[in-house]
């Protein structure tokens, strides 16, 4: 596979030398990456292998006064899902 050559210019952010990854390269958008420097000016980009990352909400109950849960039973079957477990049943 032929390796594509693209041109960039750093720049300041912060207190760090910066480099924008073009979009052709395929890295989507919020992929932690790990840089490795192999020799001066010279260095390797991989993807993170990060666990899942997980909420805990259980700190959320009873954070908004008045809510209540809606009872499971409340909601009506769709009639698409009435019309096909009676197709079912009459075949």
């Amino acid at each position: 596979m032929d390796d594509e050559a693209y041109h960039g210019t750093t720049f300041k952010s912060g207190n760090s030398v910066a480099l924008r990854l073009p979009k052709g390269m395929g890295i989507p958008e919020g992929t932690e990456v790990r840089m490795v420097k192999e020799a001066p000016m010279s260095f390797r980009i991989e993807p993170v292998d990060a666990p899942r990352r997980t909420i805990d909400i259980s700190g959320f109950a009873g954070k908004a006064p008045g809510a209540k849960l809606i009872p499971h039973g409340d909601f009506d079957e769709r009639p698409s899902t009435i019309a096909k477990r009676l197709a079912a049943r009459d075949t």
